[in-house]
């Protein structure tokens, strides 16, 4: 952003108190930032006040409604136990100058601008919504409930709009500000929709990671405005909601939290369809009390009799299973789109045969563009519930058009009872909502739906992430590729089942071949030279289970040569997790403000927490900012309002940002409730520019490159180091993909170039190491 003059202060303040400020000696902004950095250095107020003391005193019991003496504070010890003050409002100018002077804190894939068109919320009729499923629910049990879901005339339908909807299709980046506004009009007027998904899978890490917002405080707000629907989540097994194994008193507590925080329907899956895995997640469910709704997830076509790895014959099987093992609804989790009519026919007529009582729930996406088609087929086969999203978030990779399946079946057996109008009203909500995640949109680059999925398989929950971290490795132009290479990769590792967190690993494998200019041949035959994904090698190793049909070999004892391989379920030989010594650490590092839901993140993602809790401490509450304003900040001049809390709204202007400082700083001035503010922000791009890193030259043996763009997480040796051929150099990160650099050759190391979180191109230097 340019060097702003001080016009714009000028105009704010008016020119009286302007000629006033400039008499005292401050004609230009520099001289008075100066004077201000004592109190506000690098966006932290350091004036100390007694207001905390006196705030203690005006609340005590016996100064309110006694007379006190001069004994009053030596009686009142309790009086000078001081709660430090937030100090959220510096700490948000100090986040909006950091997007104004660096622009968005979560990375942005493509160039687009959000969108400055503010959604119209629909009307909301007076008082309480009326009862939904939830009620039934709350009074029944979920036996009950199942049962009622079964013994229900016509269609239900689950709304994937607040979850799965814009996983695929703003890349998991819908936060919790826009779900909320919304939700009062869903509360009022989808009191028969089946469930609600709002929470789990993606959303989970990415509330954190990139939205700088807990997960846990999205359930609790949404429960508060939506008491009479079902909430419904996915589960991933024995990952819960991460991408890998966790002790199983850690799958069990989490779930008991959710359950605690307004959750009522769990779908539990697993990656790989690997039953101790999911029997683990569903008992974990059960336990919680809730709804236990066990997910079969469909890959291959049972329609097509070339198709055998995943036959009809496999899928009744494996229900077969899961209703011994007590389901209470049994769900087909299509998370590619795969579902044809016919096969639906097939498939589910199969499965209400051989299970008339059980509820039956299809998951599909509409990536080809047959979602509808298939999911109406299911429906005349005997399904209860099906998902949908609303009219302006569905299509393509997300779920089939609400509109379209409550149209089609109106007047006929399948009635959802839903009114067509209120669809629309939810619909035009959500198209301009839409525009404010205008970077994260798939539709920048993908224009429709492509049956091309049929081929590569890649689930709609992944395909746009999958699209936006092949843009952040420099892979953009190259996606026709890294879909090939995604049925290359699938091949080389056996043709799984692809649902998170599996898709990742043939992702992150399909991104590696392409980064590398790699063929599967060529992979197959240098597989015990090349420094896989770190999700590969974990998975070769057994991390997330076993796949049906066994792992590939030789390719896995390539990989994996003398490394550890896990038999059997990989969480039951990990240790129960000591949830108290984890909080008494948690308290330690951020005081005494950690909750039991706190704890859970830690335990589910401890690096993402706590970077989390780092930006929260230096930003403030970030989740108050509307949209626009979070990722692309406020323009010069513009004034805006933040509603901190109910009750305590901040009225705020930006005025001005600096030129560059010899420190590579820029000052940010604002006015805030009328009171001049300046913050100083790092340039990064600026700083970035003043310092070099120089490149690997791949004609000199030894130097080891970045194989990909990305932050550094772990550097493993020194300067000095003997190392082997093949022996772990250091992990880098790109979005969620991690991968390990392997030394090249044996040598001792001459020199390291990186240290943990430097950020590094393709082909910058690593280390140096000496034959």
């Amino acid at each position: 952003m340019p060097h702003v003059s001080p016009a714009p202060i000028r105009e704010a303040l008016g020119q009286a108190q302007w000629m006033r400020w400039d008499e005292e000696g401050k004609d230009e902004m520099r001289s008075w930032g100066r004077r201000e950095k004592e109190s506000f250095a690098e966006g932290k107020r350091e004036v100390k006040t007694n207001i905390p003391f006196l705030q203690n005193v005006l609340s005590n019991t016996q100064f309110l409604h006694s007379t006190v003496d001069t004994q009053f504070i030596d009686e009142n010890p309790d009086l000078f136990n001081l709660k430090p003050t937030q100090n959220r409002a510096q700490k948000l100018l100090h986040y909006l100058g950091h997007v104004m002077v660096n622009g968005p804190t979560t990375p942005i894939p493509v160039k687009a601008k959000p969108s400055s068109i503010d959604p119209v919320i629909p009307p909301v009729t007076m008082g309480e919504p009326s009862v939904g499923f939830r009620d039934v629910l709350l009074r029944a049990g979920p036996e009950g409930f199942a049962k009622a879901v079964r013994a229900h005339q016509g269609l239900l339908l689950m709304d994937t709009t607040f979850r799965d909807a814009h996983q695929s299709l703003l890349a998991t980046r819908v936060r919790t500000h826009d779900l909320k506004l919304i939700s009062p009009f869903v509360s009022h007027n989808f009191t028969n929709l089946y469930s609600l998904e709002n929470w789990g899978g993606a959303t989970f890490d990415v509330a954190m990671r990139f939205l700088s917002e807990c997960p846990w405080k999205r359930l609790q707000e949404l429960r508060a405005l939506i008491p009479n629907v079902p909430f419904q989540m996915l589960l991933r097994g024995a990952n819960a909601v991460g991408y890998t194994n966790y002790p199983d008193n850690a799958v069990f507590k989490f779930c008991e939290v959710a359950k605690e925080n307004g959750m009522d329907i769990f779908r539990v899956f697993d990656s790989l369809n690997y039953l101790p895995n999911m029997l683990l997640g569903m008992e974990a469910a059960g336990a919680a009390g809730g709804v236990v709704e066990a997910a079969i997830s469909y890959t291959g076509d049972v329609s097509d009799p070339m198709r055998q790895k995943y036959s009809l014959d496999y899928y009744v099987k494996l229900a077969d299973e899961l209703v011994k093992a007590g389901t209470h609804i049994l769900c087909i989790k299509d998370m590619a789109g795969l579902l044809k009519p016919e096969a639906s026919k097939l498939l589910i007529g199969a499965l209400r045969d051989r299970f008339p009582d059980m509820p039956i729930h299809v998951h599909t996406h509409d990536t080809a563009g047959a979602g509808v088609a298939a999911m109406l087929a299911c429906a005349e086969a005997g399904a209860d519930v099906v998902d949908v999203a609303v009219d302006s978030m569905a299509g393509m990779t997300s779920q089939p058009s609400m509109g379209a399946i409550v149209a089609c079946t109106k007047g006929t057996k399948l009635d959802t009872g839903i009114a067509l109008e209120k669809v629309f009203d939810y619909s035009e909500y959500w198209e301009v909502t839409r525009g404010l995640y205008a970077p994260f949109d798939c539709t920048a680059t993908m224009k429709s739906g492509n049956a091309d999925v049929y081929e590569n398989e890649i689930p709609g929950g992944q395909y746009t992430n999958l699209h936006f971290q092949a843009h952040s490795m420099g892979l953009g132009n190259k996606f026709k590729e890294v879909k090939k290479a995604y049925v290359e990769a699938n091949k080389l590792l056996g043709d799984l089942i692809k649902v998170t967190p599996s898709s990742k690993i043939v992702g992150d494998l399909a991104q590696f071949m392409v980064q590398n200019n790699l063929t599967r041949a060529e992979v197959e035959e240098r597989a015990d030279e090349l420094s896989f994904p770190l999700s590969v090698v974990e998975f070769l190793q057994g991390y997330i289970g076993i796949p049906h049909g066994g792992f590939p070999e030789p390719f896995r004892s390539k990989v994996l040569k003398s490394l550890a391989r896990i038999e059997g379920r990989p969480g039951a030989s990990l240790p129960p997790m000591d949830f108290k010594a984890l909080e008494e650490g948690l308290r330690a590092s951020h005081g005494d403000e950690i909750t039991p839901e706190d704890v859970m993140s830690a335990a589910m993602y401890p690096k993402v927490f706590q970077e989390f809790k780092e930006f929260t401490a230096n930003f403030g509450p970030v989740d108050c900012l509307n949209t626009r304003l979070f990722l692309d900040g406020p323009k010069i001049a513009e004034e805006f309002e933040v509603e901190l809390e109910r009750g305590k709204t901040l009225h705020i202007k930006a005025l001005a940002l600096g030129d560059l400082n010899k420190a590579g700083q820029r000052e940010v001035f604002f006015e805030l409730n009328g009171q001049l503010r300046s913050v100083l922000v790092k340039d990064t791009v600026a700083m970035k520019e003043m310092k070099f890193h120089p490149k690997a030259q791949k004609s000199i043996k030894g130097q080891v490159g970045a194989p990909m763009p990305g932050k550094v997480l772990e550097v493993k040796v020194e300067a000095g180091s003997k190392v082997e051929k093949g022996q772990p150099l250091c992990v880098l990160s790109a979005m969620k993909m991690e991968t390990v650099v392997n030394s090249p050759v044996a040598g001792t190391v001459k020199a390291v170039h990186v240290t943990a979180d430097t950020s590094l191109e393709g082909d910058d230097l690593i280390l140096e190491i000496e034959e």
